[in-house]
């Protein structure tokens, strides 16, 4: 199946800017253009772009993401250096979560000292 940019940037919630990014980087390849010169997505544009902006929303770096592309496009012999490319993103997100869960934990509490707070200051009047 074939989309427009348009499409790609009203259903997949991407700016244009974002996407010429991606490729001007290397990181989303294949890319075709129409008879006018405009580009036209495909399916597995569409998976590519849904990775990118996963690992980007979890923090990877443009440049390590181009060399999980590059080694992509290696073949089946980067197998291996892949899965430990995504196995020690993943363990860096899970890490970057459990972080950000305790910090909630404290903020939680925070909030519920200010509640507990207003209900006593409530009663005193």
């Amino acid at each position: 199946m074939s989309y427009s940019m348009k499409y790609i940037v009203d259903h997949l919630n991407v700016t244009p800017n974002t996407l010429r990014f991606y490729e001007k980087e290397g990181i989303l390849k294949n890319v075709s253009r129409n008879s006018n010169g405009r580009r036209i997505y495909n399916d597995e544009n569409i998976e590519w772009i849904n990775f990118i902006r996963a690992l980007r929303s979890t923090g990877m770096p443009i440049s390590k993401i181009q060399e999980y592309v590059d080694l992509y496009e290696l073949g089946d012999d980067t197998l291996l250096q892949r899965k430990e490319m995504m196995m020690q993103h993943k363990t860096e997100v899970q890490n970057k979560i459990n972080e950000d869960l305790k910090h909630l934990e404290l903020i939680s509490y925070k909030v519920a000292m200010y509640e507990l707070q207003e209900k006593e200051s409530r009663q005193i009047i």
